[in-house]
Parts: structure tokens; C-alpha cells; sequence
């Protein structure tokens, strides 16, 4: 398999998932809807008839909201020439919603287990706790698509300002800001695919957008192309970001790891930023935590990569790591 068709389908796997939280939920509004409301105990009861009637009929149309609606909502815009309000980052609202949907699911089952068998009550106490955990994760979810969390940690990533500096991976453009607004007079390459399932429409369009927002598309250069095979010369740039991308390359990492710092000039700097286990991302995406690659893997992969690590620690939730080129 090339190294391409390789990081698509390492791409497909890790976001195919985003579609099925619309399907869960749409499966989950039912059952809350219909099923449970035909338990002797809750039937007897009007508030929890109703009641849960109310909350199957949310968890569906949000459900419904987050397979489709956004995007109808986009194309209507666009079909209008109305304009979204503000920056724009494009997360999926199975991203953004899916936790806190998650939560309204959980708790609902919670208390139809304390009323129908009561002897489960284990269960229900598990229940409500996931369902706080999944609240929070839907807070934290949320922050990813506001401007005033496109920031950067406070590192000696750029001296002098001067040069160039490529953001790898840059979506729609969260990171891209951040160096923009940290940085006030060097130039930037934004580089992605543009083919995230996860962001609206590949992330390029809306990339141009926040640019022109934030009177940067002049000092920004827009490029197509692979972490595992960088468009660029050898010694090209003069520091480097890479925010929750370079998580997504799976067995390809260390390729991408490689070509970042072959792009670098000698003495550049490349800022890591991404997702490890911990609170944080259980609170996101709860068993899928389990999975992601600790601090300690992703410190032997940059030094097998050729990096010299200076600097580390946790910023807003994710791991973040200062690498030299020596």
C-alpha cells in the first residue's frame, strides 16, 4: 500500500466512526421514546411518561441534527449567500454534540433502571457518572470551535519572527491563527490534505474564510499535500506546528514525524501538540482514550525521528512537546 493510500485509510478508519453516533442516537431517541415508556413503572407515573417522552424526542432531533442538519444549514447558506458568523473551525457536530447527546442517553437510562429494577442500582450510579464525565467531555468539545481557545502554549518556538514557519496539518485554520497571532511578522504555510471527514467540506474553504477574518490571507500561503510526503526542499522552513494531526497518521507517524524535521532548518524548532490518555480525552471520546499513544511513545518516536526534545507539558487537555532539529 503507498504511503498516500496508507494515511487515507488510516484516515477513514479513525473518523468512520463520526456517522454512527447520528445512527446510535437516532436509535437511542426511539427506545427512550417508545420502549421505555411502556415499562409498567414508568407508565404509571405521568411526569416519567412524559418525561421521557421529552427527552427521546431531543435525543432524536439532535441526533438527526448532527447526521444532517449542519450541513443542510451550510448549503442553504451558501445557496443564499449568507455568511457564518465569526470564525469558523468546522468541527463535526458529532464532535461537539455527540457527548453531550451521549449524556442525555445515559442519565435517561440511569433513572429508568432506579424506577423499573431498583435492585440495579450499581448500574444506574455507573450510569449517572459516565453521564457527568460525557457532559464535561461535551465542554471541553465545545472550546475546539471558539477563537479565544485558537492560542498556543507559551514556548520559544519562533525567535526573532523572522522566516517562515509551516503549520502541518492545519485543518481550518485554528493553528494557523494562533501562529498569526503570536507571530507578527513572519510568513506561514498552511498545509493539509483537505479531505478530514471531520471538518465541513475538507477544512479549506472555511481555512480561507478565518483567514480573511483575521487580515492574515496575506501573510498565509495555502497548500495541498501529505505529512508523509512534505511538497517541500530539504532545510526549508524555520519552525514548525503540528496540532491533532500527526496523531492521525497511525503506522505512518514516524514517516511524518521524519519529514517535518527534514523540512526544518538545522537549530528550527517543531511544536507537537497532541491527544495522549488521561481525563481529558476520556471525557471526549471515553473508550477510544484507551487507544492513543502515551507521553512516552511519542517522546521515543521524536527522538527516533532525529529530534531533540526541550521542552514539554499539557496544554489546554492535550500533551504538547518542543523538538529541535540539531
Amino acid at each position: 500500500m503507498a504511503v498516500n493510500d496508507a494515511h487515507r485509510a488510516h484516515g477513514a478508519h479513525r473518523h468512520g466512526h463520526m456517522g454512527l453516533v447520528g445512527l446510535i442516537g437516532v436509535a437511542a431517541g426511539l427506545f427512550l421514546m417508545i420502549y421505555v415508556p411502556s415499562l409498567p413503572a414508568i407508565s404509571r407515573a405521568v411526569l416519567l411518561f412524559g418525561g421521557f417522552h421529552l427527552v427521546g424526542a431531543i435525543v432524536l432531533l439532535a441526533s438527526l441534527y448532527v447526521m444532517a442538519g449542519e450541513r443542510m444549514g451550510r448549503r442553504l447558506r451558501a445557496l443564499g449567500g449568507g455568511e457564518a458568523r465569526g470564525y469558523d473551525f468546522g468541527w463535526a457536530p458529532a464532535w461537539t454534540y455527540g457527548p453531550w447527546i451521549a449524556a442525555m442517553i445515559l442519565i435517561a437510562s440511569a433513572v429508568a433502571i432506579e424506577v423499573a429494577a431498583p435492585g440495579f442500582w450499581p448500574a444506574a450510579i455507573a450510569l449517572t457518572l459516565l453521564a457527568a464525565s460525557f457532559f464535561a467531555g461535551g465542554l471541553i468539545a465545545r472550546t475546539t470551535g471558539k477563537y479565544d481557545y485558537a492560542v498556543l502554549p507559551m514556548v520559544d518556538l519562533w525567535p526573532g519572527e523572522a522566516g517562515q514557519a509551516l503549520d502541518a496539518g492545519c485543518g481550518a485554520g485554528r493553528t494557523t491563527l494562533a501562529l498569526g497571532r503570536a507571530y507578527k511578522k513572519g510568513r506561514i504555510v498552511a498545509l493539509d490534505r483537505f479531505d478530514s471527514s471531520y471538518i465541513a467540506d475538507g477544512g479549506r474553504a472555511l481555512l480561507e474564510e478565518n483567514l480573511r477574518r483575521a487580515n492574515l490571507s496575506e501573510r498565509v500561503a495555502i497548500e495541498q499535500g501529505d505529512l508523509t510526503a512534505l511538497p517541500f526542499a530539504a532545510d526549508h522552513f524555520d519552525a514548525a506546528v503540528s496540532a491533532h494531526a500527526v496523531d492521525h497518521l497511525g503506522p505512518q507517524t514516524k514517516l511524518g514525524l521524519s519529514e517535518i524535521r527534514r523540512v526544518l532548518k538545522p537549530g528550527g524548532r517543531f511544536l507537537l501538540i497532541v491527544w495522549v490518555p488521561g481525563w481529558t480525552m476520556f471525557a471526549i471520546a471515553n473508550a477510544l482514550a484507551f487507544s492513543l499513544a502515551p507521553k512516552r511513545a511519542w517522546r521515543r518516536m521524536a527522538a527516533e525521528a532525529g529530534f531533540l526534545l526541550g521542552d514539554e507539558g499539557m496544554f489546554n487537555g492535550y500533551w504538547f512537546a518542543l523538538l529541535t532539529k540539531p
